[in-house]
């Protein structure tokens, strides 16, 4: 049986980053485990290949919810990286490391000693190779490359310019001193190309001290006299064991990272007796806590015929966009689609940013699968900080099987009264000039949808996840948190999580970026360092 001294499950955005940084000590060995494959498709690379990605049971776990109650009782579509650079390999690639306000707040209130703001920054600065801004706040010589559309639509454009004639300022950068405004993102991208945790930290990378093992779906965490010491995964037929001589590291993203620990005994009691599961560790708060940023879109025809577009004229840009791609990695392929956006406060009550908008110059509907044949526009929407708290649990004791999701959207009343906000506010930066003189006909909300109660139903018919799950091994310093504020496992030696599950809330906007951090900062105190 192989031995290594750490042992990382998840080749995700926080896997990635951990095996990059703990085999840079070349007396550590250092065994990372993806269930998805280690090659990649071209739709991986290729900025706009993001659309085929979003259905490729080859890159994508193609997760569902159990059943909404307050959305209409659908099951929702939830994407998730199955692929080296787990969901950084498939996701929008927008740049957002949230406000510090959240940071703060997990210091602070929600008991995360050494998670503010101001210990947090170095790690998102030391990850970062940001092509543009160069000041205290970003990195330079980074591995994630952070780069502007390297060809953005017009129609990106006007809408910045159109939420300026909203009162909303222009902002360069969301990851500024002020997070509050319209402008373009900032992206994971170099050259032209995706740069995923993946590509970032491993590619390319080859050290004698660390092994990846790429389509290994992970069963359990060998746990021996409350002691983890192993992990067992199958691959291919064959079930495999692999010992860990300090630590196992969890690294599965909000939805794997509780799953595996269920499966190895380490939850809710009475839950894992129910499938025959031997409890190592009673530990009720695993896989609850959930949280998500639901997303609502209006949706809008053009009458021009700026953006992109699922017709016989799109497919011809498309072809004259594959053979721009091919001589610059310019052109409409480098799109990451939601090019612009905006974080706006829905009342002047509020104190902090609690909306944000991702700005499509195409129409979308349903994660783009739902194909409407028109030039158009899609604006998204989501609450930046929901109510409403789910649980990822177990359907059954055999690991190949799908965990039990229930985000439990729109429990809390307040989040629904956001999304409405969120929608009306969306409608009027549509409207506005410049971009309201190409915008037509409404297709979603849709003409007519304008009480109170239309919009309502609206919301419970058409929203969706906008790819944000997190908090489900809550940390914190309280006893019934599932991990300490060093990511350990309660009730279990030498375990740990460390990825975007142990979030105690969610950051106010895209959180891949965050999740980074994260694993930078824990590598770091593995390591001894400050």
């Amino acid at each position: 049986m192989a031995s290594f001294d750490y042992v990382i499950v998840g080749g995700g955005s926080a896997g990635c980053v951990l095996a990059s940084r703990l085999s840079e000590d070349p007396d550590v060995t250092v065994c990372l485990l993806e269930a998805g494959p280690a090659k990649q498709d071209w739709s991986v690379r290729v900025p706009a290949g993001l659309i085929k990605t979003m259905k490729d049971p080859n890159s994508n776990w193609l997760l569902r919810t159990a059943p909404q109650r307050n959305l209409d009782n659908r099951e929702l579509f939830w994407p998730r990286g199955k692929v080296m650079g787990g969901s950084s390999a498939i996701n929008g690639m927008v740049y957002i490391r949230g406000h510090r306000d959240d940071y703060d707040r997990w210091a602070n209130e929600e008991g995360c000693t050494g998670w503010d703001w101001r210990t947090v920054l170095p790690y998102f600065r030391r990850s970062e190779h940001n092509e543009r801004l160069t000041d205290d706040l970003h990195g330079i010589g980074g591995p994630l490359n952070v780069a502007d559309p390297r060809s953005p639509n017009p129609m990106s454009r006007m809408y910045v310019e159109s939420c300026a004639a909203q009162q909303i300022a222009e902002n360069e950068d969301f990851n500024g001193d002020r997070q509050e405004g319209a402008g373009l993102y900032q992206l994971t991208q170099k050259d032209g190309s995706r740069c995923s945790a993946f590509h970032a930290y491993l590619e390319g990378v080859a050290r004698p001290n660390l092994e990846i093992v790429d389509l290994a779906h992970a069963n359990r965490v060998l746990i021996e006299e409350g002691r983890a010491v192993g992990v067992a995964y199958n691959r291919g037929n064959e079930v495999v064991e692999v010992r860990a001589n300090r630590e196992v590291l969890l690294a599965g993203g909000a939805v794997h990272s509780p799953q595996l620990l269920m499966l190895s005994g380490v939850g809710p009691g009475e839950e894992l007796k129910a499938f025959e599961i031997p409890v190592k560790a009673d530990r009720p708060s695993v896989g609850q806590n959930l949280q998500d940023h639901l997303d609502v879109s209006v949706v809008a025809r053009t009458t021009t015929a700026l953006g992109f577009a699922f017709t016989m004229k799109g497919l011809w840009m498309g072809l004259r966009a594959l053979r721009e791609y091919r001589r610059g990695r310019t052109g409409m392929l480098t799109s990451n689609f939601a090019e612009a956006g905006a974080f706006v406060r829905s009342t002047p009550e509020k104190e902090l940013p609690d909306l944000q908008y991702h700005f499509l110059p195409v129409v979308s509907d349903s994660h783009g699968q739902n194909r409407i044949k028109a030039h158009g526009v899609t604006l998204h929407c989501c609450d930046l900080r929901p109510k409403s708290r789910g649980r990822v649990g177990l359907q059954s004791p055999d690991p190949l099987a799908p965990p039990l999701i229930d985000p439990n959207y729109l429990d809390h009343e307040d989040d629904l009264a956001a999304q409405r906000r969120g929608v009306a506010i969306g409608r009027r930066m549509l409207s506005a000039a410049p971009l309201g003189e190409h915008v037509g006909a409404e297709i979603y909300p849709g003409p007519g949808v304008e009480s109170e109660a239309d919009i309502d139903a609206f919301i419970r018919r058409k929203a969706e996840t906008i790819y944000h799950p997190v908090g489900t091994c809550r940390m914190g310093s309280d006893r019934e948190s599932v991990v300490d504020p060093e990511c350990r496992v309660r009730g279990v030696e030498r375990l740990r999580v460390i990825d975007a599950s142990v979030m105690p809330s969610l950051i106010g906007g895209n959180t891949n970026a965050p999740t980074i951090m994260i694993a930078e900062r824990m590598s770091d105190l593995m390591r001894g360092r400050a």
